[in-house]
């Protein structure tokens, strides 16, 4: 997994728009990258939600944010659309960002062992490096986290 003092790893990936949003787009400006398993699910619902009812604290600080998860385009549309997020969705269904930051990993849940994003956020300087890595997210509090 990506650590603290590491560089942003460069990527693309479609929003909920279909529009390109690069890594390359956010140098100079501080950023949270949060990873989330599946767009419309309870935990993920209340994570988005939370870090987007504290949206303009986040950007006071000087913040953008990007959730990213393994969704198809249409159902971080309707995700974003449903919740009215001010901030984009990524879709990564090839799961590459996943992997450069180490999020894809083997998870169990009820006695099955599967393949899956490991709910983790991480934050970067205006100079693209990883400042903290938030592996025990609360998805209910997740800004306070952030904001802290």
């Amino acid at each position: 997994m990506l650590q603290v003092g590491e560089t942003l790893p460069n990527f693309e990936a479609q929003n909920q728009d279909g529009n390109i949003i690069k890594s390359t787009d956010f140098s100079g400006k501080k950023l949270v990258v949060f990873f989330y398993p599946k767009a419309n699910t309870p935990g993920c619902t209340a994570e988005a939600c939370n870090l987007n009812e504290n949206y303009s604290l986040l950007k006071k600080q000087g913040f953008e944010v990007l959730g990213i998860s393994a969704d198809p385009v249409k159902n971080q549309k309707k995700f974003q659309e449903k919740f009215g997020f001010e901030y984009d969705l990524l879709s990564d269904e090839s799961k590459e960002i996943c992997e450069k930051f180490g999020v894809w990993q083997l998870k169990k849940f009820m006695g099955k062992e599967f393949m899956g994003i490991v709910r983790t956020t991480f934050l970067f300087n205006e100079k693209g490096i990883c400042t903290e890595v938030i592996s025990k997210v609360e998805t209910k509090n997740h800004a306070a986290q952030i904001l802290k």
